[in-house]
């Protein structure tokens, strides 16, 4: 099963613009942010739309205008996020049947579907006890320690260094 990346990338977008607005004082443009996460400014738009349509983001147009966080920190959880982004899977929700009528695949089947929804209502739990204000704690701990510290500070908007 290919992983649904959209939940780790828009949270990796909206800790780079906390800490862009740290930094600068204002917001990240679509084109800063896709350097940073390596994809083109028109995806940045298409999933901040959706964000902004929740209210998680603002954007603001022309001349120094971008995309800044519309709440603090601490009053998004990763929940909202995962909601405002229409609940991409997290685990497999429905398993194909590969041989119709093999009972020992309809046996697995069951048992791992039950298996899937309980580990998917502890992630979600656990998706909605933390904040972005929890993921900017753990980044500013690792970067407090991080040999290269001065580096990922030196170029706004640019990738994060190893």
């Amino acid at each position: 099963m290919k992983r649904d990346s959209r939940l780790s990338n828009v949270l990796h977008a909206l800790l780079h613009m906390a800490e862009h607005k740290k930094r600068c004082g204002g917001p990240m443009t679509s084109d800063q942010l896709a350097t940073c996460l390596s994809t083109n400014p028109v995806v940045v738009r298409r999933t901040m739309a959706g964000l902004r349509e929740q209210g998680l983001v603002v954007s603001e147009k022309g001349h120094g205008g971008g995309w800044r966080l519309a709440r603090a920190l601490s009053d998004v959880t990763l929940g909202q996020v995962h909601e405002a982004l229409g609940e991409p899977g997290l685990v497999p929700e429905v398993l194909p049947i590969e041989a119709e009528g093999c009972l020992i695949e309809a046996a697995v089947n069951d048992a791992l579907s039950d298996a899937y929804a309980a580990a998917r209502a502890l992630i979600l739990a656990r998706l909605t006890s933390l904040t972005l204000a929890d993921l900017a704690e753990d980044f500013s701990r690792r970067l407090a320690d991080h040999p290269k510290r001065d580096l990922l500070h030196a170029h706004p908007g640019k990738p994060d260094a190893p």
